[in-house]
């Protein structure tokens, strides 16, 4: 039968892995658990910060090149994991691990890297609008519901970018003054913006709009010295902050204009009332009217 033997290891071997691996009931099977001594159940970070920290300690950023990720970026990345871990439309069981947000914001990095290439710029600077770029990233990272499956996983991931977006923008400019810049959409003004515009072009198109950049600057703690493709992640954050809130309109190209006006339900017109020389047609015995065919 053979003899137990211990033998004084210093060693540790940790074991993890998602339940759903293994059975189709979520469950991990009995032969595997009774090799393990102790189980120990983790849970999803419960605040941004957390998570911001496990993030920058995994993901692949710092590539031998001048790559700035602002603030502002890092916090969407993390806030859409918070917004897909309570949307219904994607699948609890599953759930969405840390791994997404990593994903994700290599990929973000990497888009930025792609313009700076392109247009020869220096230093990198990661935008908001390079988020949309890592969609392939995030929607392979979470299992949808029959309703996400109808309404399609680009789609919902869309949806949660621009859901963490208007919430990461209401902590940098809950108390700002914005009217003047919606005002500038609402009287026919737009900007045709894309996440390959050089940063050049972006901060003199959004020089036309009176307020825009000093507010944006201000608020992502630059000033009007700083360097164009740092600017122009501000002012892209400042815009899509606006579209995400529903304040101005957005096209799928990046062309952002006056937000639509609230569509609402016509009123079905009443019947005309009889005036007096009109009569109205006669009534049985039962009060319903009378029918006349020629």
């Amino acid at each position: 039968k053979g003899y137990p033997v211990r033998l004084p290891l210093d060693v540790m071997i940790a074991f993890t892995a998602n339940p759903e691996d293994y059975t189709a009931r979520g469950k991990i099977i009995t032969p595997l658990k009774d090799r393990i001594g102790a189980e120990i159940r983790t849970h999803y970070m419960t605040s941004r910060a957390d998570a911001l920290a496990i993030t920058e300690q995994e993901a692949w950023t710092a590539r031998g090149t001048a790559i700035d990720v602002p603030r502002y970026v890092r916090e969407v990345v993390e806030e859409i994991a918070f917004q897909a871990r309570g949307e219904r439309k994607i699948d609890k069981r599953s759930g969405v691990s840390q791994r997404m947000p990593i994903s994700v914001l290599e990929t973000v990095v990497s888009n930025a890297e792609r313009r700076a290439l392109t247009n020869g710029e220096s230093p990198v600077v990661a935008r908001v609008t390079d988020i949309y770029q890592a969609l392939p990233s995030m929607t392979g990272k979470f299992e949808l519901e029959y309703e996400g499956e109808l309404k399609g996983a680009d789609q919902v991931g869309r949806d949660l970018v621009r859901a963490a977006v208007g919430n990461v923008f209401d902590g940098y400019y809950a108390d700002a003054d914005v009217s003047r810049i919606i005002e500038w959409f609402d009287l026919g003004g737009s900007l045709s913006l894309s996440d390959t515009t050089d940063a050049a072009t972006l901060v003199s198109q959004a020089g036309s709009v009176q307020g825009l950049i000093d507010l944006a600057t201000g608020r992502a703690g630059l000033d009007r010295t700083a360097p164009s493709p740092a600017v122009a992640a501000a002012v892209d954050f400042l815009l899509e902050g606006l579209y995400a809130q529903k304040k101005i309109s957005r096209t799928d190209d990046r062309g952002y204009h006056g937000a639509e006006p609230v569509r609402r339900p016509q009123q079905q017109s009443r019947a005309p009332f009889l005036t007096q020389d009109e009569e109205e047609p006669p009534t049985d015995v039962r009060g319903k009217k009378k029918k006349y065919y020629n």
